[in-house]
């Protein structure tokens, strides 16, 4: 049986764990400072203002070119669902008003049938009357 002591792999996490130690003090070390904080936050409003620009400058692109901003295609989007609800709601008040039948056959199906003109062919006789 191995030495725990001597184990290359008890010695590999022992390290690990160690420089895991240390790369977390000196992260909480640093977050915690007013600079850091300060730092980020730039970072974070320089983000927004190169994101804002680049939705600006494609916007104006895509105006150019005559196509859709991704703006225009959402609010296309959602009028064609209100008009999708709307017709839904039409048909719904057109089945309640013409019976349970399926949808345009349903007045149809209350008229008789008209009189057959042909007869059926008889099984036995090979369909001469």
């Amino acid at each position: 049986m191995a030495n725990q002591s001597n184990d290359p792999a008890d010695v590999w996490r022992t390290m690990l764990a160690e420089m895991e130690k240390g790369y977390n003090a000196f992260a909480n070390q640093a977050m915690g400072s007013q600079e850091f904080s300060r730092v980020m936050n730039q970072a974070g409003n320089a983000s927004f203002g190169a994101q804002k620009a680049l939705g600006d400058l494609m916007e104006k692109y895509l105006t150019g070119m005559n196509l859709p901003s991704r703006a225009q295609l959402t609010n296309m989007g959602e009028r064609l669902q209100a008009i999708e609800n709307q017709l839904n709601e039409i048909k719904a008040l057109l089945y309640r008003t013409h019976g349970d039948g399926n949808g345009a056959s349903a007045g149809l199906a209350s008229q008789p049938k008209p009189p057959r003109t042909k007869r059926p062919p008889s099984a036995a006789g090979g369909g001469q009357p």
